[in-house]
């Protein structure tokens, strides 16, 4: 018998590191790097995600690699919209003979300029529907969080560019902070500190790798005698020759330890303009984190100490937010109260 096609439909979680596609019927279908790089003359975009992050501070004069979101928002409209349309391309396949209807989940202390700046990218790229959804709304879906009920749940969503803190009941969000502190703010305190410390210049990409190799929230004094080291390579500062250093946990610990509190502020703001009666739910349920940087080790026991509230991070918590916005399409009758569509 034949079928008649129709449309796909697809969940985009935009994010300043990585942007995830979930297709609805195959699940995740893409996880690549938010990179793209274009020639420095007309700006033709000459790679995107995985191949352009491998050229971040290794291109020559006449191509630029760089990420076109910045803090969670669109910081190059054109850009974004050619790397859009590349995966949505790569989701769908190039010969699509419907557009495909497309959720793109958004911080949720955005402005409305920004939000119409995604649903004009999405259209642009080729949606034939274009639909928002709130970040942390979408992290608690992704999490397997109850929502519906009339019960307090709080979600903290650390990802790249910005931390989502929302209180959510009854399958909106009650209470929300937007910090624009988050991984890629932790990266940045690395490098300013080896710089300062060592006047050693590191790239992006090594102050990541020691992030996750060598970040730690909490170091437990006693606990373990030998500390993880690390070597490191950059350009010294003042002889302009290339030297190595030797890293340990602890001095990474200094320098991110800042960064850290201004990211649990926002979970504390919103903790302090919550509801009583949902701040009692909160103290049973525990805080959920998720987004990958809540996978710093040890970060959720930090956020314990501090807020003085159980926290733990979900099962899967890099991919809440695209499951979450996966399953919100799936599922848009139910949740067409939190959406804003276009």
């Amino acid at each position: 018998m034949f079928t008649v096609p129709t449309s796909k439909r697809i969940g985009i979680d935009l994010g300043t590191a990585n942007t995830l596609v979930y297709l609805v019927g195959e699940g995740i279908v893409l996880n690549e790097p938010t990179v793209v790089a274009v020639t420095a003359e007309d700006n033709r975009v000459v790679a995107v995600g995985k191949e352009a992050k491998e050229m971040l501070g290794r291109t020559p004069g006449n191509v630029v690699a760089m990420r076109p979101l910045r803090d969670g928002v669109i910081a190059d409209y054109s850009i974004t919209e050619a790397m859009l349309s590349y995966f949505i391309d790569k989701a769908c396949g190039q010969s699509r003979f419907f557009k495909p209807e497309v959720m793109v989940c958004i911080p949720s202390g955005v402005t409305q300029v920004e939000r119409r700046a995604v649903l004009d990218a999405a259209m642009s790229a080729g949606a034939k529907v274009a639909y928002l959804i709130d970040e942390p709304l979408a992290a608690a879906i992704g999490a397997k969080i109850p929502i519906a009920q009339p019960a307090g749940h709080m979600i903290v969503n650390i990802g790249g560019g910005s931390t989502e803190s929302a209180v959510i009941s009854l399958g909106g969000v009650v209470v929300h902070s937007s910090v624009r502190v988050a991984g890629n703010k932790i990266d940045e305190a690395i490098s300013s500190y080896i710089r300062r410390k060592f006047n050693l210049l590191i790239g992006e990409t090594t102050a990541e790798d020691i992030k996750i190799v060598l970040g730690n929230a909490v170091i437990e004094k006693g606990v373990k005698e030998e500390k993880e080291t690390m070597d490191i390579r950059g350009r010294d500062t003042i002889t302009g020759l290339p030297r190595s250093i030797t890293l340990d946990e602890l001095q990474v610990n200094e320098a991110i330890r800042p960064t850290l509190l201004d990211i649990i502020g926002g979970a504390k703001q919103v903790l302090e303009q919550c509801p009583p009666e949902l701040a009692s739910d909160i103290i049973d349920k525990g805080i959920v984190m998720s987004g990958g940087t809540s996978l710093l080790r040890n970060l959720d026991k930090l956020m314990t100490v501090t807020t003085g509230v159980p926290c733990h991070v979900a099962e899967d918590a890099l991919l809440c937010v695209v499951k979450g916005t996966g399953v919100a399409m799936e599922n848009i009758e139910l949740y067409k109260r939190s959406i804003a569509k276009k």
